[in-house]
C-alpha cells in the first residue's frame, strides 16, 4: 500500500556538491565522536565512578556491558527514524537524530557518580547510553542516503565513503580532546586517571558535544531533498509502514547486508574499545596486557586511525571500478587472516603492536568504506532508509554489542590475545559466506 503527498512540489533543487559531502561528514563526525567518547570513558572512567564492583575486571566488564547496551537501541531507532525518513524525507530525520545524540552526550557529562547517588547514577547512564544508541541507529542510514542519492553517476561509492570518515575523524577528535585533558591533569599512576581527571576532568569531553551539534545542524538545516525521495513522493510509491514492507519484501536483503556488516563490526570495536584495555593492563597483572600508558598508546592508536580514514578514501575508488562485492570479498579474506595473526604480531614489541594497529585499522577502513554505497543499494528508494539502517544495526548487537565483552571474556580466561583474534577470524567467515551468496549492486538505479 502506498501514499501520496499532494502538498510536495514536483521537484526540488539539487543539493551542490560540497553541500551533501559536508552535510554527511559533519554529522556522522559528530555521532561517532559522541561514541567515541563514551567508549574511552567506559575503559577510564566509568569502571571506578559509576561500578565498583571492587574487583577491576567485574568493573571493567559492567562497563563494556552497558557500552554494548546501547546496540540493543539502535535497531529500534533505525525502525523510528527509518519510518520519518521514508515517510516524512531525510533531512528532517536527520536533525532529529543528530538532537536526540547530542543532548544524550551532553547530559552524561552531568552525572552524578556511584558514590554521590549509588545505583542511581549507573541506571541513569544507562538511559542516556540508550538514547545514543536509538540516534545514532537513524543517523548513519541517513548519512548514507544523503551522500549516495546525491552522488554522479559512477561515484556513489566514493561518496558513500564521506560518511563513513565520520568514524575516523570522530575518534581523534573525541581521543585527542581525552589526551590534551589527560596532560593538563596528569596522574602519578600510569594504570589510572588523576583524582582531578576522575573528579570533573572526564565530563569536559561529554559537555564539548553541545558545541558540536550546533555545527552541524546549521549545516543540516540547509540541506534539500534528494530526487530519490521527491520522485518516490511524486509518484505515490510512499509507503505507509515502511518496515512492514522491508521485512515482507526484502527479507532477504535484511538479512545479507546484517551479515556483510558483521566482519567490520567486530573489527571496529576490537581496534577500539577492546584494544584500549588490552594494551593498557599490565603484563603482571591478573589478566596481562602490553602494559602501555594511556597516553602512549592512544597516540599509538591514533597513527592507525589515520590509515584508517586513508583506506577508507581510498576503497570508494575501489569499490566504483571493482565492484563493491568483489572489493569486499578480497578484503574480508584479509580480514580473516589477519585474525590468525594477533599473536606474532603482539609479542613483536613495539613495533609488531604498531604493524597490529595500522594493519588493523587499515582493513578497518577498506571493509568500512563501501559500506556507506553497498547497503542503501540493496532497497528500494522508498523503503531504503529502513531498510539500510536496520540492517546496518541489528549487525551492531551481532558483532558491536557483544565484541568488547566477548573479547575481554576470552582474554580474561587465558591464552592471550589468540582466542580474541579467532573470535575475529570466524566472524570474518560468515560475512564472506553472505557476500560469495550476495550479488553486485554497483549499477543498479538508486532512483528506483
Amino acid at each position: 500500500m502506498s501514499v501520496a503527498f499532494d502538498a510536495v512540489p514536483a521537484a526540488t533543487p539539487a543539493n551542490p556538491r560540497s553541500r551533501v559531502i559536508l552535510a554527511s561528514l559533519i554529522g556522522t563526525t559528530i555521532e561517532f565522536y559522541d561514541f567515541y567518547v563514551y567508549a574511552t570513558a567506559a575503559v577510564l572512567v566509568f569502571p571506578h565512578l559509576f561500578f565498583p564492583a571492587g574487583n577491576e575486571t567485574t568493573a571493567l566488564l559492567a562497563s563494556f556491558a552497558v557500552f554494548g547496551a546501547a546496540m540493543i537501541a539502535r535497531p529500534l531507532g533505525a525502525i523510528f527514524f527509518g519510518h520519518l525518513g521514508d515517510r516524512r524525507g531525510r533531512k528532517i530525520t536527520l536533525v532529529g537524530a543528530l538532537l536526540t545524540m547530542g543532548l544524550a552526550t551532553f547530559l552524561i557529562g552531568l552525572l552524578p557518580t556511584y558514590g554521590r547517588a549509588g545505583w542511581l547514577a549507573p541506571a541513569l547512564l544507562v538511559i542516556l547510553r540508550l538514547a545514543q544508541g536509538f540516534a545514532l541507529g537513524g543517523e548513519w542510514s541517513g548519512a548514507a542516503l544523503v551522500a549516495t542519492e546525491n552522488a554522479p553517476k559512477g561515484k556513489r561509492a566514493v561518496y558513500g565513503t564521506f560518511p563513513q570518515l565520520g568514524a575516523p575523524i570522530g575518534f581523534i577528535i573525541a581521543n585527542g580532546l581525552f589526551l590534551i585533558i589527560a596532560a593538563i591533569l596528569p596522574s602519578d599512576d600510569p594504570s589510572r586517571p588523576s583524582l582531578a581527571f576522575l573528579s570533573w576532568g572526564w565530563r569536559i569531553p561529554f559537555l564539548f558535544s553541545l558545541i558540536m551539534v550546533a555545527i552541524g545542524l546549521w549545516v543540516r538545516l540547509n540541506l534539500v531533498e534528494s530526487a530519490a525521495f521527491d520522485n518516490t513522493v511524486r509518484t505515490g510509491k510512499v509507503k505507509k509502514v515502511p518496515l512492514a514492507s522491508v521485512v515482507g519484501t526484502h527479507w532477504k536483503e535484511l538479512v545479507l547486508g546484517t551479515f556483510y556488516m558483521l566482519a567490520t563490526y567486530v573489527l571496529f570495536y576490537l581496534m577500539t574499545t577492546f584494544s584500549l584495555s588490552y594494551g593498557r593492563a599490565s603484563p603482571s597483572a591478573a589478566v596481562p596486557g602490553l602494559g602501555y600508558d594511556y597516553t602512549t598508546f592512544v597516540l599509538m592508536m591514533i597513527i592507525g586511525v589515520v590509515f584508517f580514514g586513508i583506506f577508507t578514501m581510498v576503497s570508494g575508488p575501489w569499490a566504483d571500478r571493482w565492484g563493491r562485492r568483489r572489493t569486499l570479498i578480497c578484503v574480508t579474506i584479509a580480514i580473516i587472516a589477519f585474525g590468525l595473526t594477533w599473536v606474532p604480531m603482539l609479542h613483536a614489541g613495539t613495533v609488531g603492536v604498531m604493524a597490529w594497529l595500522i594493519i588493523g585499522f587499515s582493513l578497518m577502513g577498506m571493509t568500512f568504506g563501501p559500506m556507506g554505497a553497498l547497503l542503501p543499494e540493496l532497497f528500494p528508494a522508498n523503503v531504503r532508509y529502513t531498510g539500510s539502517g536496520i540492517s546496518y544495526n541489528v549487525s551492531s548487537i551481532l558483532g558491536a554489542a557483544v565484541a568488547p565483552f566477548i573479547a575481554v571474556a576470552l582474554w580474561s580466561a587465558g591464552g592471550g590475545p589468540f582466542r580474541v583474534g579467532v573470535y575475529l577470524s570466524a566472524m570474518g567467515v560468515l560475512t564472506l559466506i553472505s557476500l560469495l551468496i550476495g550479488r553486485e549492486t554497483k549499477d543498479v538505479d538508486i532512483n528506483r
